[in-house]
């Protein structure tokens, strides 16, 4: 675990792009806050009262956990997109953009012209970026699209948890899912800007992304008949795969994903070689078949170490095992690594972004006040100029 503290700032890639972004929550703040760590100039339109998940909570000495997370590095102006002003500063910063995004209620940018099909027209350099819950079209195009609905509707609470219920998934996945197919469709847009000189429309929903993870489960529903069922943190169809626990209780996750490991497993772990061989468990599918007695016999051969002997002894054998942390846990892990970034109620330590390149000095500006740069934002594209 460490900081890493702010430096100089050294050359990104998307130094000189303009992004407008009308956003709120966390599917499109996500999206343009990986744009503003990349070096782009990410401006956040707000309402009076600002991006809801300003309020979602106070975790963060005063400050919501959810836009600390993603709004680093952006410039906040309050705007009343439905007024004559606000319009005209909208298109001032527009006709300057390189990437528009938006993720207001569907039809909401159509009935003031800044619409994808209006925008593209007026700038064809512009790549449009329109985040939904369910898509632009068939009859869920109006529904409301929070995380926990999408995760019902797609499927996806239903192959998570244990068998005697559904489980949620613990964050925003659909969310960030969305925001992470937006960005990378915008760099792709980008690149092929480019090659063309034309601006892209782009088009992300919710549901899409989980769709695109569930297409397992849906596979094997379409031509097997059979989806899979929720088994917790054990595996459909690998074995031995799941929580076993130390003789204090602690549990540790154990995957096993081949007969090579298998047999090692038997050998060094159970120290049965016997069991390698043995019908019920002799490739994957038998083991699959016959996974409460292998449960059984795993677990009762946990018994007899702590975790620390356990850990030592999967860990000297090279097989694939891993904790059940907590957030306690997680907090102080070796491999976590955090980053400090200046916030309207002081300094805080975040997680550092997942991509690292080539050990480039992490530097990310401050999150912004609600309305913060509004008074500069309308002075530089002020209609005098």
């Amino acid at each position: 675990m460490g900081i890493q503290m702010q430096q100089q700032t050294v050359t990104k890639p998307l130094e000189g792009l303009l992004v407008i972004s009308i956003e709120q929550a966390l599917a499109a703040p996500l999206c343009s806050c990986r744009l503003a760590d990349a070096g782009a100039r990410v401006i956040k339109v707000e309402r009076d009262a600002g991006d809801f998940a300003r309020g979602y909570d106070s975790a963060v000495n005063g400050e919501s956990s959810y836009f600390v997370w993603t709004n680093r590095g952006k410039e906040s102006v309050v705007v009343d997109i439905k007024s004559a002003d606000g319009l005209e500063l909208m298109h001032k910063m527009l006709a300057q953009a390189d990437v528009f995004i938006q993720n207001l209620a569907p039809g909401a940018t159509a009935r003031i012209g800044l619409d994808s099909d209006s925008l593209r027209t007026r700038y064809p350099r512009l790549i449009t970026c329109d985040i939904s819950g369910y898509g632009e079209a068939g009859e869920y195009k109006d529904m409301k699209a929070y995380d926990l609905l999408i995760q019902s509707e797609s499927g996806l609470v239903s192959v998570s948890g244990a068998a005697e219920g559904y489980g949620r998934i613990g964050v925003s996945i659909c969310d960030i899912g969305a925001g992470m197919n937006a960005l990378s469709g915008i760099q792709q847009a980008l690149l092929k800007r480019e090659k063309t000189g034309q601006g892209s429309a782009i088009k992300v929903s919710l549901f899409d992304g989980a769709a695109d993870w569930m297409s397992v489960p849906i596979l094997h529903q379409k031509y097997t008949g059979k989806g899979p069922a929720r088994v917790g943190l054990k595996h459909p169809s690998i074995a031995p795969y799941g929580e076993f626990k130390s003789s204090e209780g602690k549990s540790l996750v154990l995957s096993i994903q081949n007969n090579r490991e298998w047999q090692r497993f038997c050998e060094e772990i159970l120290e049965q070689p016997d069991l390698v061989d043995d019908p019920r468990f002799s490739s994957n599918n038998q083991r699959v078949a016959h996974r409460p007695e292998l449960d059984e016999l795993i677990s009762h051969r946990f018994n007899d170490f702590n975790s620390a002997e356990l850990r030592q002894r999967l860990q000297t054998s090279g097989i694939a095992f891993g904790s059940v942390n907590h957030t306690e846990d997680l907090v102080s892990h070796p491999q976590l690594r955090y980053t400090r970034v200046q916030t309207p109620s002081g300094p805080a330590d975040i997680v550092a972004p997942p991509v690292i390149f080539d050990k480039d000095p992490i530097a990310f500006n401050p999150v912004p006040a609600l309305g913060e740069h509004t008074a500069s934002i309308f002075a530089e594209f002020s209609t005098n100029k």
